[in-house]
């Protein structure tokens, strides 16, 4: 083997470590981010964790005030569905508890299993807004060419910052029915 077959062997090697220090970087990020956010309560990752109903009925309502309240919804480009919001936004005051409506349907052929995640911007906001009822709390089977409409019943508390009037409440839908249909052993 002459020096510069050894030379580009060499390169080629780095070059594939390199790769694979890249890809496993990238995967320990997504466990990275999400301690990230839940330890500082940053970027809008709220807890996805229902208020009690009685929690949310003893808040008081800050009629001196309106938040805009925007709803984004996507699905992954995994996920053959529609997923819309029935409406872009709403005003509400702090404290006052509202219903928004999101609307879904499976387009593919066969089921699949979808998880909401969501995100709430800007992301010190995420602590002020609480959910009593919503489709990101448990994943959503629909059968091939099923549709449905799923409520998020929420409020924002009266102790977000006066400098926040907009606050934007998105959801991504990602393909979960890989992990659903393995069996016990994996």
């Amino acid at each position: 083997m002459s020096s510069s077959e050894k030379k580009a062997n060499k390169h080629i090697l780095k070059l594939a470590l390199y790769a694979i220090a890249m890809f496993g970087f990238g995967y320990a990020l997504i466990p990275l981010y999400n301690a990230f956010c839940t330890i500082t309560g940053l970027n809008g990752k709220p807890e996805n964790v229902a208020i009690a109903e009685e929690k949310a009925e003893v808040a008081k309502i800050d009629t001196s005030r309106v938040i805009t309240v925007e709803f984004l919804a996507t699905a992954n480009t995994q996920l053959p569905w529609e997923f819309r919001s029935e409406t872009n936004k709403i005003k509400i005051h702090p404290g006052e508890t509202t219903k928004a409506v999101f609307y879904v349907r499976n387009l593919d052929n066969h089921k699949i299993v979808g998880r909401a995640v969501p995100s709430i911007s800007p992301g010190l906001a995420a602590k002020h807004l609480h959910k009593t009822e919503c489709f990101c709390f448990t994943e959503q089977p629909l059968e091939a060419g099923e549709e449905r409409e799923m409520p998020v019943v929420f409020y924002i508390d009266s102790k977000l910052p006066a400098e926040y009037s907009n606050v934007i409440l998105s959801y991504t839908f990602f393909n979960v029915t890989d992990k659903n249909t393995k069996g016990p052993s994996g």
